[in-house]
Formats: structure tokens, sequence, C-alpha cells
């Protein structure tokens, strides 16, 4: 929760996995002390000399989790932004834009154009995750007029063909069930770019076939190397849809 309520609030990536680590951290050692041999049917497990080691690894993931949320993820947003070459006269889609860090982020480079967010606000994956949350983001970033925040899934992007510059997504796709639903999703930002538009896409998971996907859709495809500055470690993909570019004069 932002103890400010007048500085945007991106919310912590991912809580219930951080929860989670945080009690493992707590019950291994107390099973270790309790417990400190268990058995599974023929199989003997020695839990003791384990417990304590899985349990400083457990409590350092949660540690980097909340660093990435807290700071890392400016950093890296910083940096997807970085590798388009802004006109500001763009039309933008975050996809997957939770509290909007993208969607702003990308907005503050833009002067005549639009930026444009869309999420089905799940708080699984971000704490306070609403669209309520986002427009007062965007509110308190300056930049409420050069936003839109819509209800949207990834699989079925409510866009005719075409409709954008550029696409942004972090963190978004490898939550989607199944293969068949993340190859559709890549799909569809494929489908929505201007011909020569351009996306910027991070995960940790999948990835190789997300590019797979994008390939296949008929786009030119790049994979980054692992960030490690990242917890989870992200990887990049650029995608730079086949035509001519076509970018209004601002």
């Amino acid at each position: 929760m932002n103890s400010n309520p007048l500085r945007p609030d991106y919310g912590i990536d991912a809580p219930g996995v951080i929860r989670n680590l945080i009690l493992a951290a707590v019950a291994l050692p107390l099973l270790g002390w309790f417990v400190p041999v268990l058995r599974l049917g023929p199989v003997i497990v020695i839990v003791r000399p384990a417990a304590l080691p899985t349990a400083i690894s457990c409590l350092l993931g949660a540690v980097l989790m909340i660093l990435y949320s807290k700071s890392g993820k400016f950093r890296h947003r910083d940096r997807m932004l970085k590798m388009v070459n802004w006109k500001g006269n763009e039309t933008v889609l975050d996809v997957g834009t939770g509290r909007g860090l993208m969607m702003i982020g990308a907005a503050k480079k833009l002067t005549t154009g639009k930026s444009v967010g869309i999420d089905i606000w799940s708080k699984k994956d971000l704490s306070g995750n609403s669209m309520e949350t986002t427009v007062r983001n965007a509110e308190l970033e300056g930049v409420r007029e050069r936003v839109d925040v819509q209800n949207g899934d990834a699989t079925a992007m409510n866009f005719p063909d075409g409709s954008f510059d550029v696409v942004l997504s972090n963190l978004c796709i490898h939550n989607i069930s199944g293969k068949d639903g993340r190859d559709q999703a890549c799909r569809e930002i494929v489908r929505v770019l201007k011909p020569g538009g351009r996306a910027v896409i991070s995960d940790f998971i999948h990835t190789a076939d997300h590019v797979k996907a994008f390939r296949s859709a008929g786009a030119e495809t790049t994979l980054s190397g692992i960030d490690i500055l990242t917890f989870p470690p992200l990887r990049i993909i650029e995608v730079q849809k086949a035509g001519r570019v076509h970018i209004r004069n601002a």
C-alpha cells in the first residue's frame, strides 16, 4: 500500500509468490528442527541439513522480488522504452498494463500521440491491480489526457488490424494459461501493429516460444540476453512487423 496518496504506486509483482517464499523461509527451519527425518513410504528424506540453506534461498528470492517491484522494474522499463525511436506522435499499446508502468512511461514520451493500456486486472499477478488505480497513477504522473485504460484480453484484443505504431508488454504473456493461448497473444500483438510497427516484449519464461510465435506471424524478431539485474531475470524480445512505417507528422 502506498503511504503517500499523492505519489503514484505501481504495486508489488506476484504478491502471492513473495508471501509463499517468506512462509517457506519461516517454516523450513522449524520443520528441520522438529522433523529432522521425514519418511515418505520407502523414501527417507533427511530434512535438517537442507532446511536452513533452502530457507535462506527462499528469503533471498522474496527480498529480490520486492527490490525488483520497488526499484528494478523502473530501470527495466526505461531500458525497454529506449529501444523505441520515439517521435512523440505514436499510438502505443501496453498489453497487461497492470498499474500502468509501461503505459505511463510511454505516455511521457508522447506529445500528440496516445498510450493505451489493457488488462484483465488480476490481483494475483500484481497487488491492488485495478483500472481505478491505473487511472489514478496516470493522473498523478500528469499524463491522464494522453492515456486510455481499457478492459482487454491479450489473446483477443478488441482493436482493428494495424492500430498501433508501438506495442509494449512486461511480465504479462507468461501468465496466460497454455502454450496455445500464449502463442495467440503473440499473434495478436503482430496483428494490431501497423506495418513497420515495433513491439518490445519482456518476460522470464517461455521466451523462446514467444519468439517462434512472433516469427510464425511474419515478424522479424530478436531476443536479448538475460538481465541479471532483474528478479526474476528477464529477457527482452524486439519485434518488427514487415512493411513501411506510416507515422503521421506531428
